[in-house]
């Protein structure tokens, strides 16, 4: 039912308060493909498939699979850029990059410690640690629709990889598939779904 009357100069002011605000928001904020995380989770349990099959050279496959997955997650966030017409803009990018990849460079170094120290059965639980740390980090610059599902993710890969530790080798090898497969699609799809309702 219309009412004839006059809105009030506060109101106004808070409404437009309120749509600066969400644009703002908006502008800062990225927007993670669901297209991304099933890509990298299909990669994930190849990736644990293979590494169950050939045990001695787990390391060698999922090392292969990180490479894979990183250039595939690549991709699809340059293209989805492109078609949104936001390539120009690369704030929101940039400020992503920069949460996630710090921790993403500790495991890399760590990976070349354990490594080298003879340790390598530690580092199933060390990679989903501090890939969770990762993905709760980067989570503060996604969009607000999908940046509850991506902080559950990066718990459940936190809890993974404490998890891991407790478990003989052959265990945390196998949790890289649950984690990094299994989660990763099960995340990408749910998210798929809320940003083709958005449209």
């Amino acid at each position: 039912m219309r009412s004839d009357a006059p809105i009030s100069l506060e109101t106004r002011a808070l409404g437009t308060l309120d749509y600066i605000r969400t644009s703002i928001d908006a502008s800062c904020s990225l927007v993670v493909p669901g297209t991304a995380g099933v890509l990298t989770g299909s990669i994930g349990l190849a990736a644990g498939a293979l590494a169950a099959a050939a045990p001695s050279h787990w390391l060698a496959i999922w090392l292969i699979a990180c490479a894979a997955a990183f250039v595939v997650g690549a991709i699809v966030m340059t293209r989805q850029a492109r078609q949104s017409g936001h390539a120009r803009y690369l704030g929101p990018l940039r400020k992503f990059l920069l949460c996630l990849c710090p921790a993403l460079l500790a495991g890399a170094v760590l990976t070349l410690v354990l490594w080298h120290a003879g340790v390598e059965h530690l580092l199933p639980g060390t990679w989903l640690l501090l890939y969770g740390c990762a993905v709760l980090s980067a989570s503060t610059v996604t969009v607000a629709s999908t940046r509850g599902l991506i902080v559950v993710m990066g718990v459940l890969f936190v809890a993974l990889g404490c998890i891991a530790y407790a478990l003989p080798a052959a265990g945390q090898v196998a949790i890289l598939g649950l984690g990094f497969g299994l989660l990763h699609l099960l995340v990408g799809l749910k998210i798929a779904r809320i940003t083709a309702n958005e449209r």
